[in-house]
């Protein structure tokens, strides 16, 4: 059982003394949505020397007269020139692809086995969480080479184009390709597209995952934005007035192309070759749909895609007058022949735009053909083994702007084999970060979440904590802390802004997503409050309602004037307290030096009533702030919170608490005897202990907090320890 998240409680600024200041940090440089940086480090003695350049991988398909590979070229028979200018390069690898045909291995023989049967794809849960990452395209490491001797391919069907019938074509193609046509060296992903871009399936080689996707789609999805004409073709439905679609037709192909955008920037995140082969029944253009069909082009030259679109109707016959799926035209059109010549002319420029997508981008159309499965083979053909190479630009401007590229061979190479042909003639340069469109931000911050290292340009601090709400279900509090000396601010008007994003995962020891965060919170200070921002943290809190279990949580803070990013990822566990017999079951046990009125917060956002109404550390208005640093000034008190749970009682069972201080092996300290004889929550069985600890009888120095809780009736107890600092 799993309970719907809490979203945003509040912002605040920590009062708490400088002393909470973080740990020094080593600096990283953020990813960018098309940047392929290269690490350079230099290492003498303890000192660690980190600087970040932007790479330009290119992929070469080099091949004889025969049509086979070039193999056992080096860097150095390679010359390149960006805008005419020579490049050294980098580094130099041969892709090597394997051409035979994996077949799945045959059933031992036995019993006859019947036919199987296609079963109904199963029904969505209405309780999963949906992924807070749109692109689900895994990305790659910086100067990683993931997929390296793997052929990528991508079959992306666009359901609102196709009728059921091509659908389900389409569908049996890919089924066929799966079971007969895929090589060892082949990792497929599936994309489709309804109401917007879904990636199915990441790249894989798993077979029956594939084909268990292909099975899973929904014939019949994506309805309802198909193309209708107003010209001589149209059918006559008898009505006294034929409404001019031609803008909605417009809207519909605008669509269609922008996903096929959207999944070649996915792609763009990896340096290897890739093929999408796109099922479609024909996209209709006009001269209005330009714009659009020159930037799907543009993004994927730059991402180094090839379209091979494949038209999912096949080889058609079309009646003079249409077939049985539509009325027939009306008026004189039907006599003349313009009717026919209508329908001809629509039928052609639906597949001379699938056509001008494939020769553009370098890949191959598959028109007129009944074995839809032939264009994917296609693809597959296309790309042979290659050398990629990577080489960083002399012009390092972040402008933008596109840069050419010219690849030839050495002469006496070039003499033999020729010039190579196939590959990126050129490449966009990065933007500084403040030329960032909206799509470009959401592109780096979902992509920084799903790289596997951390990015460490603003450091951030969590601390997770969880309290028992019933038997099955917890309600864990985040907090996490931005020293505020590491975030850039604009100034507008004499205030100084920004703009701080958050975005992150919970996920189960399975792997799936139960829970995520995707905010963002203007900030706007002024006077002393801005000026005490370099010494002093802020604060961002959120909370969820979790099942017990093993945990994985990754999140994300960027602050958007420079850009700079920071990841905090860690495990925890919430424990099953029902199922404690020996030991007296508490919940987490927050310090905190903070008592902060929820009224007189700095800035903050719509505040989830629900959510403060499950979270214990809010009480009379007021919200306990953890201090997830535990360093703490002695002129302060230390405020210490947590529930002790007694499941089977129906009034308060006396508890006996008490907070010490060790130092070494010495208590340094410790709080009177606190007896709790009421408050147990008829709900939760949740009795809670609170202690406000002056520390000004503590020296300065490094001290174990350990609390004790006692049930003296059912000689249980329980215990728990923090290392806390406390300093002058």
């Amino acid at each position: 059982m799993r309970s719907i998240t809490a979203t945003l409680l509040v912002w605040t600024l920590v009062l708490a003394g400088a002393a909470q200041q973080a740990p020094p940090r080593a600096p990283q440089t953020a990813p960018r949505p098309d940047d392929k940086p290269q690490v350079l480090t230099a290492t003498k003695g303890t000192t660690k020397f980190t600087a970040t350049a932007t790479e330009v991988v290119e992929d070469v398909i080099l091949k004889d007269k025969s049509g086979k590979p070039i193999e056992g070229l080096t860097a150095k028979d390679f010359i390149i020139t960006e805008d005419g200018k020579p490049q050294a390069v980098k580094f130099c690898q041969f892709q090597t692809l394997e051409e035979a045909t994996s077949t799945p291995a045959p059933a031992a023989a036995g019993p006859a086995v019947k036919e199987e049967t296609i079963a109904a794809p199963a029904k969505p849960d209405p309780s999963a969480v949906k992924s807070v990452i749109a692109n689900q395209i895994s990305p790659e490491k910086a100067g990683d080479l993931k997929y390296k001797d793997r052929r990528l391919m991508v079959m992306f069907f666009d359901m609102t184009s196709m009728p059921i019938q091509d659908q389900m074509r389409a569908q049996t193609a890919a089924q066929k390709f799966l079971k007969t046509q895929m090589t060892k060296s082949d990792l497929m992903a599936i994309m489709t597209f309804s109401s917007d871009v879904k990636v199915v399936e990441d790249f894989t080689d798993d077979r029956d995952k594939l084909n268990k996707d292909i099975k899973g789609l929904i014939i019949g999805e994506g309805q309802g934005f198909d193309t209708s004409t107003a010209d001589d073709s149209t059918s006559d439905t008898g009505a006294a007035f034929t409404a001019d679609d031609t803008e909605f037709n417009i809207f519909n192909t605008d669509r269609q192309l922008s996903a096929l955008e959207t999944a070649v920037k996915m792609l763009g995140s990896l340096n290897e070759k890739k093929a999408l082969v796109y099922f479609a029944s024909g996209i209709t253009k006009s001269a209005d749909n330009q714009a659009q069909l020159q930037a799907t082009v543009n993004a994927a030259i730059r991402a180094n895609v090839a379209f091979y679109p494949i038209d999912a109707r096949g080889l058609v016959a079309s009646a003079p007058l249409g077939d049985a799926t539509k009325g027939s035209s009306g008026g004189s059109a039907m006599y003349s022949g313009s009717s026919a010549r209508a329908a001809t002319s629509n039928f052609q420029g639906q597949q001379e735009t699938l056509y001008t997508l494939a020769v553009d981008t370098g890949g191959k159309a598959l028109l007129d053909n009944n074995d839809l499965a032939m264009g994917i083979v296609q693809a597959q053909k296309d790309i042979s083994s290659y050398y990629i190479l990577g080489y960083v630009p002399s012009n390092d401007k972040l402008d933008g702007q596109f840069r050419r590229i010219k690849i030839t061979l050495r002469p006496e190479l070039a003499a033999k084999y020729g010039q190579p042909k196939d590959y990126r003639q050129g490449y966009f340069a990065d933007r500084e970060f403040t030329k960032f469109t909206s799509a470009d931000k959401e592109r780096q911050l979902q992509q920084a979440l799903m790289l596997g290292d951390p990015v460490t340009d603003i450091q951030v601090a969590m601390e997770i904590n969880y309290f028992r709400l019933a038997r099955d279900r917890y309600f864990v509090p985040i907090t996490v802390k931005i020293p505020g000396s590491e975030l850039a601010f604009a100034k507008h008007g004499g205030a100084e802004s920004t703009q701080i994003d958050f975005i992150g995962e919970i996920k189960d020891e399975k792997g799936k997503v139960v829970q995520n965060v995707r905010d963002y919170i203007p900030v706007s200070l002024k006077g002393e409050t801005a000026a005490q921002l370099a010494k002093r943290p802020l604060g961002y809190d959120t909370g969820y309602t979790l099942p017990p279990g093993k945990y994985d949580i990754k999140f994300l803070a960027r602050e958007n004037v420079s850009g700079k990013m920071g990841t905090y990822e860690t495990k925890f566990v919430v424990p099953d307290l029902t199922a404690e017999t020996t030991r007296l079951p508490i919940s987490s046990v927050v310090l905190s030096s903070q008592r902060m009125d929820m009224s007189s917060a700095v800035f903050s956002t719509q505040r989830d009533k629900k959510l403060e109404a499950a979270n214990p550390l809010i009480e009379d208005g007021k919200k306990l702030v953890p201090s997830v640093t535990r360093v703490f000034n002695r002129s302060q008190d230390m405020y210490v919170y947590l529930q002790a749970y007694e499941p089977t009682a129906e009034t308060t069972q006396p508890l006996v608490a008490t907070v010490s201080f060790i130092r070494g092996k010495v208590k340094a300290f410790e709080t009177a005897p606190l007896q709790v004889t009421e408050g147990l929550d008829a709900k939760s069985k949740a009795l809670p202990l609170k202690f406000d600890v002056p520390l000004n009888k503590l020296v300065p120095g490094k001290y174990t907090c350990q609390v004790n809780v006692i049930d003296p009736a059912g000689q249980k107890f329980a215990f728990s320890r923090k290392e806390v600092m406390v300093v002058q």
